[in-house]
């Protein structure tokens, strides 16, 4: 099994590459590569999800998780990761942002659909 570190820095590179992609105006493989960001980010989540000690690494990969998931529209997803960072012990800081992202970003592209 991968570890954290791993999966985070190959979701950070697919980033990368699908800001890229988005520049270049190729929205096909902005839209695959920002997917597998996703899903490789999301999994570094789960694996820290019950590590409440780990703060705020457990916090910052769910906020980017979620963030990852607003974007490919998986809006289900993104709640969940933002609810189950939030279940921990994230910073004032990262919790404040956590609910922005939740009401600002989450509910808004809902009510859009």
């Amino acid at each position: 099994m991968q570890d954290v570190d791993t999966l985070h820095r190959e979701a950070m590179e697919l980033v990368d590459q699908a800001v890229m992609a988005r520049q270049r105006g190729d929205a096909e493989a902005f839209t695959a590569l920002s997917r597998a960001a996703f899903t490789k980010e999301r999994a570094a989540a789960d694996l820290v999800a019950n590590q409440f000690d780990l703060e705020p690494t457990r916090s910052v990969l769910h906020r980017s998780a979620a963030v990852l998931a607003i974007e490919c529209q998986e809006l289900r997803d993104a709640e969940r990761l933002i609810g189950r960072a939030l279940a921990g012990n994230p910073p004032d800081e990262i919790a404040n942002e956590l609910r922005d992202l939740l009401l600002e970003e989450v509910y808004s592209q809902r009510q859009a659909i």
